[in-house]
């Protein structure tokens, strides 16, 4: 109530914000005239000249009202396609860095046209990020006619790209990319062992197309390179049989209520609200007799008792066709958010390993993490951030919190008919199902089409198996048949279509009335033998002089044209039996996934319906509604197929999508907080890279590298009360291994300082290295220490990712300390990174004093590269001989390369950098190979 009299004082926020910026639009339409007027050269030239005004101290801002209205006249030449004023709004928001929250089907590929041109001008680069392939290649090649038209480059960032091709698209002026590519580029360029193989150029501004599904949905899982790690044991299958022979008991605790162990029975508990699964006593005392251990909660059984959780999680809280699919002899998840399968991602911590053994497929490597960062964190790498969608509301006070983006609701270009329908509730999941056969015949018997959506593929199957034993012909679209999509999708809005689909979030295909005419005309070439490459590049938008493409694109547009004026009558047809039917089958966990079907309906004034159907039985009302909702129902109705209709329940139900939003929002809040402590130190190690990468002289970084430790190292080694407590010893060894200790060295104990000794050690390090780039050169030295330390850095942060998820998994047990876990985290892992920058040191300056990379020739005269160890005495004299790299007559460095590469001998496999690369890999095999016969020298 409060709440309403606020708005009737104060009005809407999203309607202040759009009165405001109208005075905006109008300028730009007052500008309109001035570009019609222009002929296309003309119009083409105002890119120079705006950038010319940015050049001269005008903002963004100041030449926006221009810029958009440039825009939109080059888009009503180019496609065809003017954007209308509601578009113009959208457009200024999203350049304003905010999300433009927009209904389905108001055209929001066309309205980030006007910012990305605006901002482009900048040279700064604009991204657009889109959720697929299908969507970033598209609108790169259909709205790419615009920049390109106005003398903007575009590029395109898919998954076939090469590392070139990708720098290509990156330097361009917008680039189109879907987020998961564009997060994993970002992670690989802080890979890269030269500054020339990065690929992004800077984190500018970006819009991001379906912003609520990639910053909130995926939001919960980070993106992760992975490199093959240890090879699965048999662990996981024994985990697997054993967990077959436990018993199972599934609550749904409240968080106000204490529960003991005792009041459950059989041996692990499923907590189906928390999605955890629990060994309980039984269960414990079962696995110490199949294993054979004294004690599960020994820390030594702790890989065990790993495995043996991961495994009752597969069986107690994973479900096949629900969070998972087994398709082609492989474990594959299913998005819980838009119902596709998430092809190349896998569970972590080893479930899925423990979902591939339940289900007696292969179980693949277990992986180590090479590179990690949550897409919160990429997202807020860029100075400006935008995004768009048609459901963003719900989640507005999380987009202000996380990313500081706020939401304005954009007004729709016509009234939107649609008619929302209360809620109806049936006690049982059976008299549900009953009612909502009856109205889709009802629907069906007049021609109006239906769409149904389910939460699961098992749902979808249950419903059309009801339906086919009515008769009634549909169409099913779940992850299982997701190929078929965009058909189905296209074609839902056909007189008397039913169609059942599992989630409708970004399908990024419009249900038009009466049927698409751009599907029709794809399956009517297709009878006329036109090949599939044909067919896709018919609808493309890509420049070509291919006369087999030129033929298909007239044959397409001449069939589209006839199939449009042929659905003319049907769309009317569907319109006079009430447009297109949305028919819910269960509240989803949240709202915004609800409005996203609603909103598949009602596009552009087009009349429609909405309504959900729900029983007691469903998840979401078991889960939440508790016993007081199957009370109220008792007292309403004892008949299971009466429908009820009730503002209280739809107000419980709407409550309980709130707590379960809160809750989800507090596991991503709590994922971000452990991920900005990464975050920063991830920050500082990729700051150390782009350093080594820029080419500075590292000779100073280096010494003092050297220096560091050894005055650590000296004074670690010399403490004690007396003189007799140092380990001189200890420290001998240690540093004859760097090459500047000898047998010979602190033999006089008494007269040892610790100042003393650690100026020996640093002069001894010093000279070495000195000689060492008299020997190399100074580029070839340079190249070299560049490759030592980026080798360490990689190496050491990889072991960081692991131990610091390792921290992470058991910091909770803190938490029953009366202590903050983020907090501990925090502290322990800035200890962790402490200690992690320490043997980086380490590492570099003992590699730089050990190692020489030489250079000889094989049998083929291919340049290869091998280490040897020096001595503080000098080199011996194969390795004195062997490291005149560029005096061996036989290749010179402008000679063409022996690999057959084609480059000159000094680019290819003779420059320092690949020598220094290979010298180290070789010393790397080495120490493999010493580690595997030590046992048997023993």
């Amino acid at each position: 109530m409060a709440n309403k009299f606020v708005t009737a004082i104060f009005g809407d926020y999203s309607k202040h914000e759009v009165k405001k910026l109208r005075k905006t639009v109008d300028k730009i339409n007052a500008l309109e005239e001035k570009y019609k007027s222009m002929d296309d050269k003309e119009l083409a030239a105002q890119t120079p000249v705006l950038k010319e005004r940015l050049a001269n101290g005008e903002t963004l801002d100041d030449i926006l009202p221009d810029a958009f209205a440039v825009c939109r006249e080059a888009s009503s030449r180019v496609l065809g396609m003017r954007h209308f004023d509601v578009q113009l709004i959208g457009g200024i928001v999203l350049h304003q860095g905010r999300i433009a929250e927009m209904k389905t089907g108001e055209g929001k590929t066309l309205v980030a046209t006007l910012p990305a041109y605006l901002n482009a001008l900048s040279g700064e680069g604009v991204h657009i990020v889109t959720v697929n392939d299908y969507l970033a290649k598209r609108d790169s090649e259909w709205m790419g006619k615009i920049y390109r038209f106005l003398g903007l480059s575009v590029g395109l960032i898919v998954h076939e790209k090469s590392d070139a091709e990708r720098q290509e698209a990156y330097n361009a002026d917008i680039t189109y990319g879907t987020n998961n590519e564009m997060g994993f580029d970002y992670l690989r360029d802080n890979m890269v062992p030269y500054k020339e193989r990065k690929v992004q150029r800077g984190h500018s501004f970006a819009i991001v197309d379906e912003v609520d599904s990639i910053l909130i949905d995926e939001a919960r899982t980070p993106l992760i390179i992975s490199g093959k790690g240890d090879a699965s044991t048999d662990l996981y299958r024994q985990a697997d049989i054993f967990a077959n022979t436990l018993t199972m008991t599934k609550v749904a605790k409240t968080d106000d209520k204490q529960d003991t162990e005792e009041q459950y029975e059989g041996d692990y508990v499923v907590d189906e609200k928390a999605k955890t699964a629990t060994l309980l006593k039984s269960g414990v005392e079962k696995a110490e007799a199949f294993f054979k251990v004294d004690n599960l909660m020994d820390i030594e059984h702790t890989t065990l008792r790993h495995h043996i959780d991961q495994a009752i999680k597969a069986h107690g809280v994973m479900t096949r066709d629900i969070d998972y699919v087994v398709k082609d002899g492989q474990v594959k998840i299913v998005d819980e958010f838009t119902g596709r399968i998430m092809e190349g991602r896998r569970y972590n911590e080893g479930l899925h390993q423990a979902l591939e053994a339940k289900e007696g497929v292969k179980v693949e490597h277990e992986s180590k993490t090479l590179a990690t960062i949550t897409f919160q964190n990429y997202f807020r790498l860029y100075k400006k951030l935008s995004g768009m969608t048609g459901t963003a509301s719900t989640e507005a006070n999380e987009f202000d919190e996380i990313y500081k983006l706020d939401v304005v609701e954009i007004p729709t270009n016509k009234p939107v008919i649609r008619v929302d329908k209360p809620d109806v509730i049936f006690q049982t999941e059976k008299g549900k199902y009953y009612n909502v056969i009856k109205q889709i015949e009802e629907c069906h018997a007049k021609g109006q089409p239906v769409l149904v959506g389910t939460i699961s593929i098992e749902k979808s199957e249950e419903l059309s198996k009801l339906l086919k034993k009515e008769g009634i012909e549909h169409k099913v679209l779940n992850a299982k048949n997701h190929e078929k999509e965009a058909e189905i999708v296209a074609q839902a809005g056909k007189f008397g279509a039913v169609t059942i689909a599992t989630n409708m979030a970004g399908r990024g295909t419009d249900i038009m009335l009466g049927g698409n005419a751009e599907f029709l005309a794809k399956a009517q070439m297709k009878k006329m033998e036109f090949t599939n490459e044909q067919i896709r590049e018919a609808t493309g938008f890509g420049d070509t002089d291919d006369e087999d493409i030129l033929r298909a694109r007239k044959t397409f547009i001449e069939l589209e044209a006839k199939f449009k004026d042929e659905i003319k009558e049907e769309a009317d047809k569907v319109r006079e039996a009430g447009g297109l039917f949305i028919l819910g089958t269960e509240r989803h966990d949240a709202r915004r996934i609800d409005n996203q079907l609603r909103g598949r309906s009602g596009r552009q004034g087009d009349p429609g319906t909405s309504q959900f159907f729900l029983s007691l039985e469903d998840d979401l009302m078991r889960l939440f509604g508790g016993d007081k909702m199957q009370k109220m129902m008792s007292k309403l109705t004892d008949d299971e197929n009466m429908p009820i209709e009730s503002r209280l329940i739809s107000k419980t139900i709407e409550s309980s999508q709130q707590k379960v939003e809160g809750k989800n929002f507090a596991i991503r809040k709590n994922t971000l907080q452990y991920d900005d402590v990464m975050n920063r130190q991830r920050e500082l190690i990729y700051n150390q890279r782009d350093q080594v990468l820029d080419g500075v002289d590292l000779t100073e970084t280096v010494n003092k590298m050297l220096d560091t430790n050894i005055e650590e190292t000296v004074t670690n080694y010399f403490t004690g009360e007396s003189k007799a407590d140092w380990n001189v010893d200890g420290l001998r060894e240690k540093y004859k291994d760097w090459n500047i200790a000898t047998d010979d060295d602190f033999k006089d104990v008494e007269s040892l300082t610790i100042a003393d000794t650690v100026e020996l050690l640093q002069d001894r390090g010093h000279k070495i290295l000195e000689e060492k780039e008299k020997v190399l050169g100074y580029d070839m030295f340079q190249d070299f220490e560049r490759m030592v330390i980026l080798r360490n850095v990689d190496t050491y942060w990889m072991d960081h990712i692991d131990a610091m998820e390792d921290l992470k998994q058991g910091i909770h047990l803190r938490s029953y300390a009366q202590k903050d876990p983020v907090v501990i985290f925090r502290m322990e892992s800035y200890d962790m990174f402490d200690e992690m920058t320490s043997l980086i040191r380490e590492d570099t300056a003992k590699m730089m004093l050990t190692l020489m990379p030489i250079h000889k020739s094989d049998v083929q005269r291919k340049a290869v590269a091998q280490v040897t160890s020096t001595t503080s005495g000098g080199e011996d004299p194969e390795t004195a001989k062997a490291v005149t790299i560029r005096k061996d007559k036989k290749i010179g460095p402008n000679d063409p390369c022996p690999c057959g590469s084609g480059l000159k001998y000094k680019k290819c496999c003779g420059s320092p950098a690949k020598l220094a690369e290979a010298a180290l890999e070789a010393d790397k095999k080495h120490k493999e190979e010493k580690r595997r016969i030590k046992p048997r020298l023993k």
